[in-house]
């Protein structure tokens, strides 16, 4: 066991692995030990923790404490809601990352930014981001794997690897992606905040009127179709805001874009149908036999009309404002062509 050492500044792991009197390795873990300060007294144990030892996230720190793994006088504490009485010493033991069962496979990527922190990448329709049952592989996650040969973060579990957030599989267009815990902790302070920029083109059924709107309306799992997400009232759902501006009149649809405020679970196209324009192709909340039948059928469009066009974010190691852009993808641009008036 590492000897103790008082935490007066904040400082990062590597500096624990440079100091053997601080750090030791057993069965294929690091004790880190800790003395928590008097400022610490009275905090959550989770918050204390994240405090003190920066990098290793706040998430990461309540699954470790939920876990066991860490424990004061030798005894474990499990609750990262626990009060601190300040000046405790603790020791956090830290599991050497566990290999991911997910296979490396060489799929093509369009990257569209990378650095040692994060990538964004511009994904195709019909390519799954993460493995679940009924997809295993063939996903993004499993084409990142390759890619980064192993860099990516650990928080999303070995299932979700550096996943800080998702878009649906028949939905195209840009996500960023975790390489190391710090920057997933920090994009996803970022999308809780609200303060990412994600603007998305949709094609609907029908022309909205006004030209823009806001559909603010909390969305739950559908009670009747667990594969359904719904537009429900009271407390049952969670918030949801989609910000809608009209581009393009077509035929009988519309081009739009549509800003989100929050990111729920298929947020637009639950959003757009409760307002009377659902997503054209959209096999779930579509509209079934409507005039555009036989253009989606002679574009051989088989998705919902959705690109996640726009994605701007604050880098959270640098600081530095990034933001991306891609444009409509071909079966896209062809169906707003023959819907052309």
């Amino acid at each position: 066991m590492g000897q103790t050492f008082r935490l007066r500044k904040r400082c990062d792991i590597e500096e624990f692995r440079t100091r053997s009197h601080i750090v030791a390795e057993m069965g294929g873990k690091q004790t880190i030990n800790v003395r928590l300060e008097p400022a610490h007294a009275g905090w959550r144990l989770d918050r204390a923790l994240a405090s003190a030892v920066p990098a290793l996230s706040r998430e990461r720190l309540k699954a470790l404490i939920r876990s066991g793994a860490v424990e004061a006088g030798g005894k474990l504490m499990r609750d990262p809601a626990t009060k601190v009485r300040g000046e405790e010493a603790l020791q956090v033991a830290v599991p050497q990352p566990a290999p991911a069962h997910n296979e490396a496979q060489d799929i093509p990527l369009k990257i569209v930014f990378e650095d040692e922190h994060l990538l964004v990448v511009d994904k195709p329709a019909g390519l799954v981001v993460h493995p679940a049952a009924g997809n295993l592989d063939g996903t993004l996650v499993n084409a990142l794997l390759h890619h980064c040969g192993g860099s990516l973060s650990g928080i999303g579990g070995v299932a979700r690897p550096g996943i800080v957030h998702r878009i649906d599989k028949d939905t195209s267009g840009l996500l960023v992606v975790a390489k190391t815990d710090t920057a997933h902790e920090g994009l996803s302070k970022q999308f809780a905040a609200h303060s990412i920029d994600r603007r998305y083109l949709a094609i609907v059924d029908g022309v909205p009127k006004p030209s823009q709107g806001t559909v603010d309306a909390p969305l739950a799992r559908s009670t009747t179709n667990r594969k359904k997400i719904a537009v429900v009232e009271g407390s049952r759902g969670k918030r949801a805001v989609t910000h809608w501006r009209r581009l393009n009149v077509l035929r009988d649809a519309a081009l739009l874009e549509c800003r989100l405020e929050t990111g729920r679970t298929h947020q637009v196209r639950v959003h757009m149908a409760s307002i009377g324009h659902p997503l054209l192709g959209d096999p779930v909340y579509g509209r079934s036999g409507t005039t555009h039948g036989k253009i989606l059928k002679r574009q051989h469009f088989k998705r919902q009309a959705l690109h996640a066009t726009e994605l701007g974010f604050t880098h959270p190691v640098t600081k530095l404002r990034l933001s991306f852009s891609s444009p409509m993808p071909p079966d896209m641009q062809e169906l707003f062509n023959a819907l052309g008036v």
